[in-house]
């Protein structure tokens, strides 16, 4: 029921539900009510199941240049190829034209991650008939080489606006993929740091925005750089960008947040043990440089997920007039004391407690 940091990995759909909104609605509840073994097993679920919804709706299909010799034209003529056709005595045209087709690029990257969680020994039979059931319709769609798949040429429009939870799932499924040199064949790896730690951002963002509306900022803000006087665009272009992982606003109170998924959250210096140095310096460079007038008005914290450390961080300062400090949030717990928790964040700095 766990993974390597003792997350449930029904906790891990649950963060998974708020990254993906689409996940929340009422169709959902049988997926939510289900034990999984791995994350792995978790992901086919999902899977499957927004590839059965979508494919109610039906597949998403794209016009494709297809090339064939017809005995009418169609399209544009391939005139070489309709002189040889006739030089062979063959009475038909060679045409190039455009047609709707399954077979794109979407549904290219839907099959390939369907196909390598059904070789997925920690998926459960159950998942894997359910995988299969869907790959049944897209016969006629390729597979592609994940490391080739450029995800920012994806691109989404009203009618396949469906297909960005499907992709989003596809994208952390393929991430994750290993590829054992034994036998070829294929295993997910259990999420490593830097994929829960995107998970983990996303998800506490997103719970802010659905449980804390009265806040009038929830966002993934860029902090500027509190400059003084004028400097040349070249110089400007050298900075580092400042980009928050949540800010929360209500009237002149901010508070940033940085939230760190790390498998050790403490740093040791000799016999020391303290926050690790350039955590500290970024939520302060973030605060400082926020708060230009200096009021105090801005807050920072890190918030860290739990580990099986025996020191864990608890603490706030006061930086310059400013509140900065560091938390630990237990991913192993209920999911409802986990809501507690973030809910009992935003109480701390704020007037409101949870909508």
């Amino acid at each position: 029921m766990t993974n390597d940091k003792g997350i449930f990995i029904k906790n891990v759909y649950y963060m998974l539900s708020y990254a993906f909104r689409a996940l929340r609605q009422d169709g959902w509840k049988s997926v939510a009510a289900e034990d999984f073994a791995s994350a792995q097993d978790l992901l086919a679920a999902i899977l499957a199941k927004a590839t059965a919804q979508q494919l109610k709706q039906g597949l998403h299909r794209e016009y494709v240049t297809q090339r064939d010799t017809l005995p009418v034209l169609r399209g544009k003529i391939d005139l070489p190829e309709t002189v040889r056709c006739r030089t062979q005595c063959r009475p038909v045209m060679a045409c190039e034209f455009d047609e709707l087709s399954e077979d794109n690029l979407f549904n290219r990257i839907l099959k390939t991650t369907l196909t390598l969680l059904l070789r997925d020994s920690t998926v459960s039979d159950t998942h894997k008939a359910a995988v299969r059931r869907v790959l049944r319709f897209l016969d006629g769609v390729a597979v592609v080489q994940p490391a080739a798949i450029a995800w920012t040429r994806l691109q989404y429009r009203r009618d396949n606006q469906n297909y960005e939870l499907l992709m989003g799932l596809c994208q952390l499924v393929l991430d994750s993929m290993l590829q054992t040199t034994e036998n070829g064949s294929h295993k997910l790896a259990m999420f490593d740091d830097a994929h829960m730690e995107r998970l983990y951002e996303k998800f506490i963002l997103e719970y802010y925005r659905r449980h804390h509306s009265y806040l009038s900022e929830i966002k993934a803000s860029q902090v500027p750089w509190n400059l003084t006087g004028t400097h040349d665009a070249q110089s400007l272009r050298l900075l580092p960008v400042m980009k928050t992982d949540v800010l929360l606003r209500q009237g002149e109170k901010i508070l940033i947040i940085d939230a760190k998924y790390y498998g050790q959250i403490m740093q040791r210096n000799f016999d020391k043990l303290s926050l690790r140095s350039a955590h500290l310096y970024q939520i302060y460079a973030y605060v400082s440089n926020a708060d230009r007038q200096h009021t105090g008005n801005v807050s920072g914290l890190l918030v860290y997920a739990k580990t099986q450390e025996e020191l864990l961080p608890d603490c706030m300062y006061n930086m310059g007039g400013s509140h900065i400090g560091a938390v630990t949030l237990d991913l192993s717990r209920d999911f409802s004391k986990i809501a507690a928790q973030l809910d009992a964040i935003a109480a701390r700095f704020f007037e409101r407690g949870a909508e």
